[in-house]
């Protein structure tokens, strides 16, 4: 079984793009139905909660289940003998997406495994010294960092970034922690946040944590898929990344990058030998072996598709409903028009709710009467929000649906 091969995807038709732009080829509904098409999915609700996992497409689904029956049928002999070359061929197959070197990439089970690895493992921190995260940051990272607190004698600080999103204002607001809290060693950034999208400028504020001795430790699951800068134009040595967002695997795919020459800054995992592997600082123990056979094909389709037409379209689905919007005095946008500050997550509430029960009642209520799925989100220093977001196979319809529910919800 070689899952490097393309195989998998010969009957997927997508129309030539014709030499188009990313920004000309959102815009064409045909093709993007094409696409939609690879997709079975639910039609109960308008499914605007992508950004928990990314459904897989139809293909990758059937190599998944070929994989997982294959593992069942053939037990042991397919783990010990048959299994280590290919996951091996996923490895590579996924640095070479990346566009980075085998031994800088480890696959783990998902982001948050990965940046617990990071984050724990970080050797570089005395008694004293400051790890500084965001209100932006994910709760299970930020916890990792008082983690840090409690068995390093390090003091975790935290910082709200500006809103409304400005680009300047959020590189000066970690400039100004950087100079406000000056043994910063680790500082905590996400790409895009979990929350309401924020899309950071990520090599501007590493280079601003370099310059004050600071190594930053990114959060990139929603990043790595849907964002289409290079990994290595953002500029950072440590990556938690996810690969069952945005990429398209099976549930429970992600990887740990490190730096070629950083690798001993991480502590190797607990009783591990400290070699030059990277895969000595990460013990998943016995992985799901369906999930990473799969995974090269999910490259493969999402390479085909490309990663900057995916940002196009995303970012023209989630315009279309935040435009409708943006007038409407009754709703309050966390989203901003900048496209560097963009992805495909945006949220909103409702004018003077910034309760989580607040938000989680006007979530179900646009479940109920409209059967708009999304998300209550809690943790901004601004209160809650609701968070929108589409996927590649969303439609303009089913923006249109979102705005016509949230102004049902608004009265």
């Amino acid at each position: 079984m070689d899952n490097h091969d393309a195989s998998g995807l010969a009957n997927v038709r997508l129309p030539d793009p014709g030499g188009r732009s990313p920004a000309e080829l959102a815009a064409d509904e045909h093709w993007w139905a094409q696409v939609a098409a690879q997709y079975d999915l639910t039609d109960e609700v308008v499914m605007l909660d992508n950004g928990y996992w990314g459904s897989m497409a139809r293909p990758v689904l059937q190599a998944f289940q070929q994989a997982a029956a294959l593992a069942n049928r053939d037990n042991a002999w397919f783990g010990r003998r048959a299994f280590p070359p290919l996951f091996e061929q996923a490895r590579a197959r996924l640095a070479e997406a990346l566009g980075v070197d085998s031994n800088e990439i480890a696959l783990t089970r998902g982001a948050t495994e990965a940046m617990q690895i990071l984050i724990g493992g970080y050797r570089g921190l005395s008694p004293g010294d400051t790890v500084l995260y965001a209100d932006t940051d994910h709760d299970s990272v930020i916890a990792a960092m008082h983690w840090l607190q409690e068995r390093r004698g390090v003091q975790a600080r935290s910082i709200a970034l500006p809103e409304p999103f400005d680009h300047d204002a959020i590189v000066d607001a970690y400039r100004q922690a950087l100079a406000r809290y000056p043994r910063t060693r680790v500082l905590l950034l996400t790409q895009v946040s979990h929350r309401h999208g924020l899309l950071l400028p990520v090599a501007e504020i590493s280079a601003l944590a370099r310059a004050a001795g600071a190594d930053v430790v990114l959060d990139a699951a929603h990043g790595i898929g849907q964002v289409d800068t290079p990994l290595r134009e953002l500029d950072v040595d440590f990556i938690g990344i996810n690969l069952h967002k945005w990429i398209g695997a099976p549930v429970g795919a992600g990887a740990v990058y490190i730096r070629q020459g950083r690798l001993h800054d991480i502590d190797p995992y607990m009783g591990e030998a400290d070699t030059d592997v990277i895969d000595s600082r990460v013990h998943t123990g016995t992985v799901n072996f369906a999930t990473f056979l799969a995974l090269p094909l999910a490259l493969e389709l999402h390479e085909r598709i490309g990663v900057a037409n995916k940002r196009a379209r995303l970012l023209r689905l989630r315009n279309q409903w935040l435009d409708a919007l943006r007038d409407d005095p009754r709703v309050q946008l966390l989203a901003s028009s900048d496209p560097r500050l963009s992805s495909a997550i945006a949220a909103f509430r409702l004018r003077g709710q910034h309760g989580m029960a607040a938000n989680t009642a006007t979530a179900e209520r646009m479940l109920r009467q409209s059967r708009v799925f999304v998300l209550a989100r809690d943790g901004l220093a601004s209160g809650a929000c609701i968070r929108a977001t589409p996927g590649i196979f969303s439609t303009p319809a089913q923006m249109q649906a979102l705005v016509e529910a949230v102004r049902a919800v608004a009265g």
